[in-house]
């Protein structure tokens, strides 16, 4: 075993690059752990915010019943009418 872990002479440098992979795998993991769990609560406070505005109608929604009725109705019927 103790052959094996020095590695002809290179153990220290062998082991040591796979503890450095290790411990920058295990930051980059957390690093991104944490930044999906801030991006999923913002993401949360959107929600709600988009939510509570759904609730209070605009002014351009209350408006297009209006301009639908102002509007001149035309049928398929006055189109074919008038091109004969």
């Amino acid at each position: 075993m103790d052959e094996f872990l020095a590695m002809g002479g290179y153990g220290a440098y062998v082991w040591s690059a796979y503890g450095i992979t290790l411990l920058s795998l295990l930051l980059l993991f957390a690093w991104s752990w944490h930044g999906a769990r801030a991006r999923e609560a913002e993401l949360e406070q959107v929600r709600k915010l988009s939510r509570s505005e759904r609730r209070v109608p605009s002014s351009a929604t209350l408006r297009e019943p209006e301009l639908a009725r102002s509007a001149p109705k035309t049928t398929v019927n006055d189109a074919s009418s008038g091109a004969s």
